[in-house]
């Protein structure tokens, strides 16, 4: 018996220790990819949430979704968690064998978001049609790479279903030139950022993503903003082709998914569960992200 109290007895003391001085214990870490745009909700929301539930440290890599997956796919990282947006990069990792299933978590829309600096924000908050405002040649629009984030091609989708809602049929050469326009294309974080100092007049965005920052911005209607799950048919007539492949838009809904081979495998189930309760719920609500809906599971 006393072996047994000696044995644990310097733990106990760190415990001890720890307690009496309110020295906090180093915490488990989670290791978590994610869509790029969900930046704000992680440091603000999620990260201080599952400190507080489970004790653990949120180490978390943001990206374009589908450049996540392809590096999943390829061994070239190993998260704990993996959460995408729409289902294409998440059925990636899925075929691939890397997670046996996927939850929807949250879902959001496109919307045009603009810098409250910049000379065209009159014409933005006083209702002028957004596409006609794209359409000036000194305009300074950013989006997204659409060969490695959802949302680059979502902006792709949306102008192309916009032009046949609009009856316009040269948007897409109006406002965006070509699909991979180096004058436009920014990595994700750095949009929102431009639009904050003025370098960039508008962007195209989640709604997520200016709701969380106290930027201004237009919303679109249900026919072209990816985000209404009961529109997918109709939406698949904004297909476009891509490096000579077509790619059909896809709701925007967000995914989430306990990878194979997790360092931390116990944790990654219970952060999964735990993102489809009340407190995620309220979180993610207060980021401006909606609920999933009736979107259901993936699996390969």
């Amino acid at each position: 018996m006393m072996h047994r109290v000696l044995k644990y007895l310097p733990i106990m003391m760190l415990l001890a220790i720890a307690a009496g001085t309110g020295v906090a214990l180093a915490q488990d870490p989670i290791e978590i990819a994610y869509a790029g745009s969900m930046g704000a909700l992680m440091d603000r929301g999620i990260a201080p949430a599952i400190a507080k539930s489970f004790n653990a440290e949120l180490h978390g890599r943001a990206q374009g979704s589908r450049g996540l997956a392809n590096l999943i796919v390829a061994g070239s990282i190993r998260p704990d968690v993996f959460i995408a947006v729409t289902p294409g990069p998440m059925r990636a990792v899925l075929k691939a064998g890397k997670a046996d299933r996927a939850i929807a978590i949250a879902r959001t829309e496109m919307v045009i978001a603009y810098s409250p600096k910049s000379r065209f924000a009159a014409q933005f908050s006083g209702g002028k049609a957004w596409w006609r405002i794209l359409e000036s040649p000194e305009i300074r629009f950013g989006r997204t790479d659409p060969n490695v984030d959802p949302q680059g091609l979502g902006t792709i989708f949306t102008v192309k279903l916009a032009e046949t809602y609009y009856h316009q049929p040269e948007l897409m050469a109006k406002i965006l030139g070509p699909q991979i326009n180096p004058r436009q294309i920014f990595q994700e974080a750095e949009v929102m950022a431009r639009l904050q100092t003025g370098q960039l007049d508008a962007s195209a965005a989640y709604k997520t993503q200016p709701g969380a920052m106290n930027l201004p911005f237009v919303t679109l209607p249900n026919q072209i903003n990816l985000g209404d799950a009961a529109m997918e048919q109709q939406y698949r007539q904004g297909m476009v082709m891509l490096n000579g492949k077509p790619k059909h838009p896809s709701p925007l809904v967000f995914y989430a998914a306990a990878m194979n081979g997790a360092a931390h495998p116990l944790l990654a189930r219970k952060f999964i569960a735990w993102l489809t309760g009340a407190g995620a719920r309220a979180i993610l609500t207060q980021f401006h992200y909606d609920p999933p809906g009736d979107a259901p599971p993936l699996a390969p």
